[in-house]
């Protein structure tokens, strides 16, 4: 789902998206000439796999997401929560799908295995 920037104003427009069993559901707002503030709301659930024991697993996802959007390149290098569309269009697909893909890349733990202490070895 792709929005321009032209398009978003300085009254809050929502939106909603799914992707791999999450929801995005939030709102877009303009926030200055160059950027827009993504003000939304992660849930769902989303199958990952357990790192030490290789088990699939469902994880809850219950989180919040604020972010700025600009379409400009940004100047300001401490400010980690700003993606760039320098094509004048904002890309939720791509928004949520990284998200998603922060938490497949984490380290994940299935619940035998994060409390777990015993050394854990699989031989081939």
């Amino acid at each position: 789902m792709k929005i321009a920037f032209d398009k978003v104003g300085s009254t809050a427009k929502p939106i909603e998206l799914s992707s791999e069993g999450i929801t995005l559901e939030g709102t877009l707002k303009k926030s200055g000439y160059h950027q827009v503030t993504l003000d939304a709301h992660m849930s769902g659930s989303i199958e990952l796999d357990c790192d030490r024991c290789g088990d699939t697993y469902n994880y809850d996802v219950d989180n919040e997401l604020q972010l700025r959007l600009s379409d400009i390149v940004s100047e300001d290098k401490d400010d980690l929560d700003i993606i760039e569309f320098l094509d004048g269009e904002i890309d939720l697909s791509y928004i949520l799908q990284s998200e998603i893909n922060t938490f497949k890349n984490a380290y994940n733990y299935c619940s035998k295995c994060v409390d777990s202490d015993e050394d854990f070895e699989v031989e081939y």
